[in-house]
């Protein structure tokens, strides 16, 4: 029987290849998307489609509305970044940064791991090509595997937690060339901030201009924009 582990699944390029790296590791993967009240829900549907054709054990969506906290764009009626350089988007923590997601996402997901008897917990951050989120950096993970140990029944009682984030150092052109080897469904996955009405990618903001970079620089046309 394989191992169990908890999977943040999106709906986006990055988790769909974290999920598929998991897959490939041989993990019975237990997968988890957030409805957060993203002003991008249609990742959601795009995290179902994912995960029932990866054949994953489970997965559940689970309803965790944070637009009461307000602060972001992606959950606020805030304005959405568009046509910024790539130099801009190194500096500083822009508005689409959702105030403690990573940490909040990530407790719920360790209290899944605890219920499932898994120490093993995978999500797709990434440190590299990414818009300056300081919940996707290297020293975040480390403190939340040390507080899980310490924060959990199972962690005090001699368990250790890890969280596998194997593309966090990885450039997007390198996750994609990866996507593509393990056999992704990349036009399935939904990288956009603030999608049209039918759900299509409106190619500007930053998200969509890492993404298009992505797929340049490893020279492979995006599938999903062939929709």
């Amino acid at each position: 029987m394989n191992k169990p582990a908890v999977a943040l699944v999106s709906g986006g390029l990055d988790s769909a290849t974290a999920l598929a790296i998991a897959l490939r590791d041989g993990y019975a993967v237990h997968a988890l998307t957030f409805a957060y009240g993203q002003r991008h829900a249609v990742e959601i549907d795009r995290a179902r489609r994912i995960c029932a054709a990866a054949g994953v054990a489970s997965h559940r969506v689970a309803p965790l509305d944070l637009r009461w906290m307000g602060g972001s764009a992606l959950t606020a009626d805030l304005a959405v970044p568009k046509d910024r350089p790539l130099a801009a988007m190194a500096e500083g923590i822009p508005i689409t940064y959702v105030p403690a997601r990573n940490t909040i996402f990530l407790a719920a997901a360790l209290g899944l791991a605890e219920t499932l008897g898994t120490f093993d917990i995978f999500l797709g951050v990434n440190a590299l090509d990414y818009s300056g989120y300081p919940d996707c950096r290297p020293e975040f993970l480390e403190a939340f595997e040390r507080l899980a140990d310490l924060a959990t029944k199972a962690g005090v009682e001699g368990g250790r937690y890890r969280l596998h984030a194997p593309l966090l150092r990885l450039t997007k052109a390198e996750i994609i060339a990866q996507a593509v080897e393990l056999g992704v469904d990349l036009a399935a996955t939904h990288s956009c901030y603030d999608p049209t009405p039918d759900g299509r990618p409106c190619g500007r903001c930053d998200s969509c201009l890492l993404r298009a970079k992505g797929f340049a620089e490893a020279k492979i046309a995006d599938p999903a924009l062939a929709k």
